[in-house]
């Protein structure tokens, strides 16, 4: 054994030998094994997954990786944002990839930023706490951040990013700000306006002016998009001011160093102003008359041309032809302009559509909002023809719900030519609201409420609030609820149960106590024209201090000693000048030196609770611009409650209400205000006092609350003001004109007025005596029996007023001087009224 291992040493030394001198001979490979396929090595991979870096290379069909390959994985390993550094090489025949990984973020902060919350711009920037770390994402959260702030109007704001490394291949990232003084508008100009005054215009935008007041409002601050926007608004007030050509041809803005501020300046080109010459019908509609839509026009011969009511005009043209069975006509206005006579010429063409359909209607970003409510807002679905008029109504009533910050509704291909889809985008916003309101009044005292709303309840629609008033002189709870859409038709349904309690004061003598129930319904008959229907069931109850009822008039109430009446004093004991201090007789004797309520108020008292039942409606006409502010337009309010359905007293009350807006020249306001009602007695039982109308500066100002109209006047020749019994009939006229005060920044809200009123109030037709069989004690009253004054003397005044649209809520005062007025009228010259949320 060990000589045939020594051979087989020696016969491999050997073969070695002749191996190292003899030509390395390559022998040929198969041809498969030429073209052997790479593999990809990862290196320096620690959370990502091997496989993960591999899948965004792509080799070609022989398995090999080409350039083109490796350079495209390269850039899309870098797109993901995972690596801060990726290199691409070859060794040994295999392709390496080496990355190094991005730093996990272990938590972000802020610093130095006190305007904006961490949780804001916590939730506007792209770095999230454990994502993966990218220094371009940081830029660009650098940026956004520096962007939010230049949108609340700080564009002096510094963004530092400090990037804090950690163990375990971790960062902190901070964000320090610096946010500088806010940067405001210091001016605002118009170029090229002359039928409109600059003020005017500024009263149109959503721009302000910075001025003291800037802080209660962020509308100074400058927002390049408020601004583009505020061109749209000066356009489209000069185009319904009659101006068809109106231009904004550009928003000029720049900084200004030395003022710290923008200034901003629009260019206009107004045109010519043109008035309706004509206004004609056309159909190319085969049996379809245009002219039987001429009542549903809004455009009116030798009127301005008004763009908004050729587009009002044209939606309810459209929406009554798809009524008639006419499902893709089209109305198309086109003007013809006259430049010579300064008219434009109208027609409503109407003609045959595209006949599209209505695929799908998607629903986006409605978190909180049920599907059915939005949906019963269109007044078409899945499967109706297509109608642009109807859409863009639904848009329109979509925002008129204040559920959305924004609502856009926009079309998308269906699955063929003749479908398209109706996309609805929408945002939500908070519909809660609590608030707390306090007020004064010259009649209510001082008052506060604090309230609970909800305007989407449970995002079905509904309308809930609860509040509770507690006043110097009022006082009060209540609960209401709405149900917009009752049984899926458009009628809402309303619930509203409260207590109140009105306290005596200088007015009156007494108090009043009511709890009630009343449900209504609503229908939208037009979209200018409304109905009403509503039951009211409540309960009436007086009180009343004792020492305004201890005069015993009533022989059937023994309880009360002998008080005699001054009628009795006069008479019996011997009169005496009540004015005389040193006389004995009215002011020591009895029991009316402290008062005594009149006869109505007492009968009332002695009647207890009383219950009213009464249906009513109200039927209203609005064609305001504004519901807020009103410019132009006319509100009527019309309305008629009967009692007697059921309940312990039977009237009909009837009252009617209008208010015509106009602008006038200069930015002034003509307001022509008219109202009167009318109480009408039914069947044998008497009318309460206090079913009466009560009337004061609501129908005169000048004069004082309930100071107008049918009076007590039993005791005024002693010198005591009775209480006020209120009429049956009234009529009120106002004329009252309101202008800004032009050399005051419009963002102040500060308007004037100067007025005039006219008006009456008679016809009491209340109780006058204790019982029509004689239950008057009178050894105590000879002559006991209401007296009083129902004279329809006009009541007239002058006056001014100052209205302010303040931070602290609307408030204004009144200082009116009567000119005619009834002998015992209460005048109150000076009236304020206001109130807060906050």
């Amino acid at each position: 054994m060990s000589f045939l291992r020594a051979w087989l040493v020696a016969v491999v030394v050997a073969g070695v030998s002749i191996a190292t001198s003899l030509p390395l001979v390559l022998l040929p490979q198969p041809a498969a094994a030429a073209q052997a396929t790479d593999t990809i090595v990862v290196e320096g991979n620690r959370r990502v997954e091997a496989e993960t870096v591999r899948s965004y290379f792509k080799a070609g069909p022989n398995g090999q990786f080409d350039q083109v390959a490796l350079d495209d994985g390269l850039k899309a390993l870098i797109e993901t944002g995972l690596f801060q550094d990726v290199k691409v090489n070859r060794a040994g025949g295999h392709v390496v990839v080496s990355v190094v990984e991005n730093s996990v973020i272990g938590r972000i902060a802020f610093e130095g930023n006190k305007k904006i919350k961490d949780e804001q711009l916590s939730a506007e920037i792209q770095s999230k706490p454990r994502g993966t770390f990218s220094r371009a994402m940081v830029q660009s959260d650098t940026l956004r951040i520096a962007e939010i702030y230049r949108r609340s109007g700080r564009y002096d704001v510094r963004v530092t990013p400090e990037i804090i490394e950690q163990p375990s291949n971790r960062v902190d990232l901070v964000f320090t700000v610096e946010e500088g003084v806010k940067t405001g508008v210091k001016s605002i100009d118009f170029i090229g306006n002359s039928a409109f005054s600059a003020a005017r215009l500024r009263d149109v935008i959503k721009t302000h002016e910075s001025n003291l007041l800037s802080f209660l409002s962020s509308g100074d601050i400058y927002d390049p998009d408020r601004v583009e926007a505020d061109r749209d608004l000066i356009r489209r007030f000069y185009l319904k001011n009659g101006f068809a050509d109106a231009q904004v041809v550009a928003a000029i803005t720049e900084y200004d160093p030395n003022k710290k501020g923008f200034l901003v300046s629009f260019k206009i080109e107004e045109g010519q102003q043109y008035r309706v010459g004509t206004v004609d019908f056309r159909s190319s509609i085969a049996n379809f008359d245009a002219s039987s839509l001429r009542s549903f026009s809004r455009v009116n011969v030798g009127s301005l041309y008004n763009v908004e009511s050729v587009e009002k005009s044209t939606e309810e043209m459209q929406i009554e032809a798809s009524r008639r069975g006419y499902a893709f006509a089209v109305v198309r206005p086109s003007g013809d302009r006259n430049f010579e006579s300064h008219t434009v010429s109208v027609v409503f063409n109407v003609d045959e559509g595209p006949r599209t359909y209505i695929e799908r209607i998607n629903l986006r970003g409605n978190t909180r909002t049920r599907d059915y409510v939005i949906r019963r807002e269109f007044d078409l679905s899945e499967g109706d023809a297509y109608n642009r008029a109807l859409v863009d109504r639904a848009e329109r009533r979509l925002k008129n719900l204040d559920y959305f910050k924004s609502v856009k509704i926009t079309t998308e291909p269906g699955s063929s030519s003749d479908r398209v889809i109706l996309i609805v985008d929408m945002e939500e916003k908070s519909t809660g609201d609590f608030s707390i309101s306090g007020g004064y009044s010259t009649t209510d005292g001082a008052l506060a409420e604090v309230s609970v709303s909800e305007r989407n309840l449970f995002g079905k629609g509904l309308f809930g609030k609860a509040s509770v008033t507690y006043g110097q002189y009022a006082r009060g709870l209540s609960l209401s609820f709405v149900e917009p859409y009752l049984l899926d038709y458009r009628i809402a349904l309303g619930f509203d149960t409260y207590w109140r309690q009105q306290l005596s004061n200088s007015y009156t003598s007494y108090g009043v106590t009511t709890l009630g129930f009343s449900p209504r319904l609503g229908f939208a008959l037009r979209e200018d024209l409304s109905l009403q229907l509503r039951y009211s069931l409540y309960q009436q109850s007086i009180t009343l201090a004792s020492a305004y009822n201890n005069c015993n008039n009533n022989a059937a109430n023994t309880s009360l000693a002998f008080n005699p009446t001054p009628a009795y004093i006069q008479s019996v004991l011997g009169g005496v000048d009540p004015t005389n201090s040193t006389s004995s007789g009215y002011y020591g004797y009895g029991c009316y030196a402290d008062g005594e309520s009149s006869l109505p108020v007492r009968k009332e008292l002695s009647n207890g609770p009383t219950w009213t039942s009464a249906l009513g409606y109200t039927l209203t006409y609005n064609t305001l611009d504004n519901t807020k502010n009103p410019t132009d337009g006319l509100l009527v309010d019309f309305k008629q409650d009967f009692a007697g359905v059921g309940g312990d007293v039977t009237y009909l009350k009837t009252a009617l209400d209008t208010k015509y807006y106009t602008p006038l020249v200069s930015e002034i306001i003509s307001v022509i205000h008219l109202q009167g009602g009318v109480l009408s007695k039914i069947g044998n039982n008497d009318l309460r006092m206090l079913d009466h109308f009560q009337m004061g500066p609501n129908l005169v100002r000048g004069f004082a609350s309930n100071g107008i109209g049918p009076r007590d006047i039993t005791y005024a020749s002693y010198g005591a003001t009775g209480d006020a019994l209120g009429g049956t009939k009234y009529w009120g006229a106002s004329m009252e004109l309101q202008m800004p005060f032009w050399f005051l920044p419009k963002e102040v809200g500060l308007k004037g007025a100067v007025y005039a009123d006219a008006g009456s109030l008679w016809g009491y037709q209340g109780p006058t005596s204790w019982a029509a069989t004689g239950e008057v004690n009178t050894k105590a009253c000879p002559t006991c029996g209401l007296q009083y004054d129902d004279s329809s003397v006009v009541r007239s005044s002058v006056g001014v007023g100052l209205i302010w649209a303040s931070p602290f809520g609307p408030l204004r005062f009144d200082y009116a001087v009567p000119l005619t007025k009834g002998k015992y009228d209460v005048v109150q010259q000076f009236r304020f009224g206001g109130g807060t949320s906050f």
